[in-house]
């Protein structure tokens, strides 16, 4: 039995944050219900390239394992369903601006009379106080909170990750606190209102970063594929191609050294230890790289990995994948769906359960794609959550 089998989950998020903590719900058992727009439904399904049989790609990397209902939450008759919906869910998620739900008359405080043990959890980007009013987009909250700021080289500008991280990281802030919330429901019959913010969640993940300001008052800047407090800790040229060498204590560090043929560094007094290498990071760097730029990757690669230190090549997505798969990682897993002419890709989901392991039940739907049972379930007197798939199962696919 799956870990969260039986509870239902009304999905009011559009775009990264909000999807993204539902999927890794509804991967876990829970039955999900996106509710979209009429006519054009989430944005990303509208975000392409690339697109995949004609779906953006982006859509379908974080919508799996659900369901969709198109409704117009301006029409009194959709926001009805929309409540019998709340009425019966285990789980509300949006991300609207603070207020919306509100005014459309889904706010917690007025499903929480009809359904006290309804998990309420809302993604803002700064908050539901003075921030209520500010759009909450990764790129301004990278900013504003000051990832860009240690993101980039020394002499250059700040710049974004290359992924919208900052809903990611939400994302799954707003999965624990669900599974928190749920967890204080089970013992006292009460349901809670549940925020995570974009801005908080990228101030906890700067972390170590973060800290150095807090705790020393010292302000972080931008150092490229180096690290502020371990060395060596970057990314170098080889012959023919970079390698990434991540040495986090000095029996790697003297690893390492051997490895590379090198012992007079492990021996050097200016990298004993870690503080002294972080110190005289420049000239290990230099000596680092005249030795590795001798050889190619794949030669030093096999040597490295032999010496039992953690080192790579710095791959494209496109050599991502291989390593995890040779790792007997599973990265990739196929849904089949027979509404479509072939199974969708997905990536896995990377929590492994020994006895409730993640599911892969459902391809990402189609817009309304299952608006007729949800309409069905929502006004039913019956728990017909519970039996999933009775109205809809013409669409249970299943991984492969």
């Amino acid at each position: 039995m799956s870990s969260l089998a039986g509870v239902l989950v009304a999905d009011f998020s559009r775009v990264l944050a909000g999807p993204y903590a539902t999927m890794l719900l509804a991967d876990l058992g829970a039955e999900v219900v996106k509710v979209e727009r009429p006519g054009t439904g989430d944005d990303t399904r509208a975000w392409g390239p690339p697109h995949a049989g004609g779906e953006a790609t982006y859509y379908l990397g974080v919508n799996r394992n659900k369901r969709s209902i198109a409704l117009d939450l301006t029409n009194p008759s959709d926001v009805d369903v929309a409540r019998g919906l709340a009425a019966r869910a285990d789980v509300l998620v949006e991300n609207f601006r603070p207020g919306t739900m509100e005014r459309l008359g889904l706010g917690y405080t007025s499903l929480k009379a009809r359904n006290p043990r309804l998990v309420y959890c809302s993604i803002t980007g700064f908050g539901s106080a003075a921030g209520a009013e500010l759009p909450g987009y990764d790129l301004l909250v990278q900013a504003v909170g000051g990832l860009m700021s240690v993101t980039g080289e020394p002499d250059g500008p700040g710049t974004k990750t290359g992924v919208a991280v900052v809903d990611v990281i939400t994302g799954l802030h707003a999965a624990v606190g669900v599974l928190a919330a749920l967890r204080h429901r089970d013992e006292t019959g009460q349901g809670q209102r549940v925020e995570v913010s974009l801005l908080s969640s990228l101030l906890s993940a700067l972390v170590n970063q973060a800290s150095a300001y807090v705790s020393a008052g010292v302000v972080p800047g931008r150092m490229g594929n180096r690290h502020p407090s371990i060395a060596p800790y970057e990314v170098f040229e080889t012959r023919d191609r970079p390698i990434a060498v991540a040495v986090g204590n000095d029996r790697q560090f003297q690893s390492l050294c051997a490895a590379l043929g090198r012992p007079d560094l492990a021996t050097d007094p200016r990298f004993a230890t870690n503080t002294s290498r972080v110190a005289a990071r420049d000239a290990l760097a230099a000596s680092l790289s005249d030795t590795l730029s001798s050889r190619t990757a794949h030669d030093w690669f096999g040597g490295l990995m032999a010496g039992g230190g953690p080192r790579g090549p710095r791959n494209e997505v496109a050599g991502a994948g291989p390593p995890a798969q040779s790792l007997g990682l599973d990265p990739v897993i196929e849904i089949a769906d027979p509404r479509r002419d072939a199974p969708v890709p997905q990536v896995a989901n990377p929590i492994r359960l020994d006895a409730a392991p993640p599911e892969y039940r459902l391809a990402p739907p189609r817009l309304d794609e299952d608006g007729a049972w949800v309409r069905e379930m929502s006004s039913s007197d019956s728990d017909s959550r519970r039996t999933r798939g009775v109205p809809g199962g013409d669409r249970a696919g299943g991984a492969h």
